[in-house]
């Protein structure tokens, strides 16, 4: 099976795009490598992982949704921030992926705490995690200082998902945004969970005024969005550019 492709970035760090359904990352660094989400399972990840480096890993899950964490299985252990324990748990349990381990003989490893204010030293790079509760309570940001980059998982993108049971309102999230908007002076560029090329450090920016938008109530033109469990509606910003979806009610 074939379906993880990788790219080089730039000198420390690949992109792993899982058949266009949702990315992971690998940092290389002098000493370790980090695994910046494991994606979906279907293919062994850590192999993918060693051929290209032979370094010790660290693995981390930005947070707990299926799309992020099905290829823990390959791995030994893996961090996650506690806030998230729990739905990674109840994602662990979807019957197609509980058979798939069954036939494969493989389990989903434990789970060590990562947490806000951690660092991760890799051998002349370093990764600052900030914990970030939106999309999910328990998601994280990791900062690459040295490359001045910024993995957000699915907490900062163009199409934010906020109608789930476990994710925060608008104006929760744009409080906890707020917190973190200096880690404009300090990254140039995001790289988020489902597409693997740098966007600017701007989308912050971008993506506060939308939710700005949505709090103030500019919705006229917002409409009904579908998905796996259920209706929720889908607020346009910059442009038509990006999304956000919250809830019906």
């Amino acid at each position: 099976m074939n379906r993880i492709k990788v790219e080089q970035l730039n000198p420390h760090i690949f992109a792993m795009d899982d058949a266009g359904e949702s990315m992971g990352y690998l940092v290389v660094g002098e000493q370790k490598a980090l695994v910046i989400d494991t994606m979906n399972g279907y293919e062994d990840v850590q192999a993918v992982v060693k051929s290209v480096t032979a370094l010790p890993l660290t693995v981390v899950n930005t947070h707990g949704h299926c799309d992020h964490i099905h290829g823990d299985i390959y791995f030994d252990e893996v961090f996650m921030h506690p806030a998230d324990m729990e739905l990674a748990r109840q994602h662990a349990q979807f019957e197609e992926f509980v058979a798939r381990m069954e036939e494969r003989g493989l389990r989903m490893p434990p789970l060590r705490p990562i947490r806000h204010g951690d660092v991760i030293d890799l051998g002349g790079l370093t990764v600052d995690i900030v914990h970030l509760p939106g999309h999910t309570q328990g998601s994280i940001l990791l900062l690459l200082q040295e490359d001045r980059v910024l993995f957000t998982g699915d907490a900062i993108n163009t199409h934010l998902w906020l109608q789930l049971e476990e994710s925060s309102s608008p104006q929760d999230f744009l409080q906890t945004l707020d917190g973190a908007m200096y880690l404009k002076d300090r990254a140039d560029y995001i790289l988020h969970g489902h597409y693997g090329h740098f966007l600017p450090i701007t989308l912050m920016d971008r993506l506060r005024e939308g939710l700005l938008q949505l709090i103030r109530g500019e919705t006229q033109e917002d409409t009904d969005y579908s998905y796996f469990a259920g209706g929720a509606r889908q607020h346009s910003y910059d442009g038509g550019k990006a999304q956000i979806i919250y809830p019906e009610n």
